[in-house]
């Protein structure tokens, strides 16, 4: 859960600036949400946004499988986190 902290505090400032049109943006979180996408169709996903960063495989794959073992009430409230902050007043400044 901590690690699901981490991600939406780094997460929240990108997201504002996309907001809910930025399609690349939804598509990952809403495959890193999903227990039904495969660890390898994942990291085939995001493989290309962060090749240059050592151990960054192993972090994705950690990343995923953190959801992978959450609760289906748990993924639901996670995607819903993500739809309230698109719609957030602080969101709605940019």
């Amino acid at each position: 859960m901590k690690l699901l902290r981490v991600l939406v505090l780094i997460a929240f400032p990108f997201s504002c600036f996309a907001g809910s049109g930025c399609p690349l943006l939804e598509e990952v979180i809403n495959k890193t949400i999903d227990p039904q996408v495969s660890m390898d169709e994942y990291q085939n996903l995001v493989r290309p946004y962060y090749t240059s960063i050592p151990d960054s495989e192993e972090a994705m794959r950690q990343l995923k499988q953190c959801f992978l073992s959450q609760s289906s009430e748990t993924l639901s409230n996670a995607a819903q986190l993500s739809n309230m902050i698109y719609e957030s007043k602080w969101c709605a400044m940019f």
